[in-house]
């Protein structure tokens, strides 16, 4: 993936070094393109060790704004309104403007992540809307303190990798569940479990990226959720359970990556005395995933099932245990002896067709995996 990553003059440049980082991180070859305010504010030797190459300060006989027009993505970030505005009245004399204009002219991904005073930024809708109309992406700035600022890192490499991808699960409706639930015991007290919500939030990355529409059902988590990420909260697992009847029936796929309470206590109006021992009664909870295939017949929906100190022919039978009695299309088991939960690692076992067994890998590795196969299975060129 080819990613150039324009960077002007805005005070929000001196963030342009970690994400261009983080781009490499993620497996981009990083070109830079920096305007001369840009280079008051940062030097380009800065810029250089992020990317490693120079950056491309003026436009020369290898004609630049040519040579790099045809990457998978432009990124201009951060943009100001004059940059904007230029783009909107196709105006091209520097090699940002130039870059974007050939771009533009060749049909290239485009996505630009305004930083400036909100009163340019209102005063720049009208150049905005007309850009988003001819296609160009923008990444929603953060309102604060008078400023459209700067978005997170995170949140803007995710956007540039959905921009900069095939974009093979467009106009698919993807639902994930993530997290943990909490069950009260009485007004102060709950019983919940450890899960993190890192592997189901990896599961909505990466369909995010691919191109998908992703809602997420989100119980307890540890984790900070992009705001491109459309976010429903629910605590306990009947609001879980709500949330997904209610959203299930406008959505193709459903990844139940959420480790939901199989029991929850009969509940105490008045807070339980802590003098003395106590015995709690516990009733089931809904299975959500029976209930999401009964309520959307046609959609291809995914369990997860978590075991502890099995064997890796335990864990496949209780994944196809959990196939046969909740009507899943596919489960991914795994053992949290192993990799238990909240850990940046998972091993596990897909359970579709076939059985994949997988060695010990990171969650956004495994993630890719995963809507990999639901791609496969749906019949997507992958």
């Amino acid at each position: 993936m080819r990613v150039v990553l324009c960077v002007t003059g805005s005070v929000a440049a001196v963030e342009a070094v970690k994400l261009a980082r983080e781009l490499r991180r993620k497996g981009a070859e990083v070109k830079c393109f920096m305007s001369e305010d840009a280079c008051r504010i940062i030097h380009p030797y800065a810029m250089e060790f992020a990317t490693g190459s120079p950056p491309v300060l003026e436009l020369t006989g290898e004609i630049e704004h040519v040579k790099y027009s045809d990457a998978d993505l432009i990124l201009v970030a951060p943009a100001t309104a004059n940059i904007i505005g230029k783009l909107a009245y196709k105006l091209a004399d520097n090699p940002i403007s130039s870059l974007l204009l050939t771009a533009a002219g060749r049909g290239t991904a485009i996505l630009m992540v305004p930083s400036m005073h909100e009163a340019m930024y209102e005063a720049a809708a009208e150049n905005i809307r007309k850009l988003k109309e001819e296609g160009v992406a923008f990444l929603e700035p953060r309102m604060d303190e008078g400023k459209a600022k700067f978005p997170d890192i995170d949140t803007i490499t995710l956007e540039a990798l959905r921009q900069a991808s095939e974009g093979k699960m467009r106009g698919l409706r993807v639902l994930v569940s993530l997290g943990g639930t909490l069950e009260p015991i009485d007004p102060v007290r709950v019983i919940t479990n450890r899960s993190s919500g890192r592997m189901g939030l990896a599961v909505a990355r990466e369909a995010y990226i691919q191109g998908a529409d992703v809602t997420l059902v989100a119980g307890t988590v540890s984790v900070d959720i992009p705001s491109q990420l459309r976010t429903v909260r629910a605590e306990t697992a009947h609001e879980m359970a709500e949330a997904v009847a209610e959203l299930i029936g406008e959505h193709d796929v459903f990844v139940s990556a959420a480790a939901v309470s199989d029991f929850r206590p009969v509940y105490s109006e008045e807070k339980i005395s802590s003098d003395s021992e106590i015995t709690l009664r516990l009733k089931p909870n809904p299975k959500i995933i029976r209930m999401a295939r009964e309520t959307n017949p046609e959609a291809f929906i995914v369990g997860f099932k978590a075991e502890h100190g099995v064997s890796e022919e335990e864990l496949i039978a209780a994944a196809r245990k959990q196939i046969e009695d909740s009507v899943a299309d596919m489960v991914v088991a795994n053992d949290v002896s192993v990799e238990g939960f909240g850990s940046e690692n998972n091993r596990a076992i897909i359970v579709s067709e076939g059985v994949t067994e997988l060695p010990t890998m990171k969650k956004e590795e495994l993630a890719g995996l995963i809507i990999g196969e639901i791609m496969k299975r749906l019949g997507l060129e992958v």
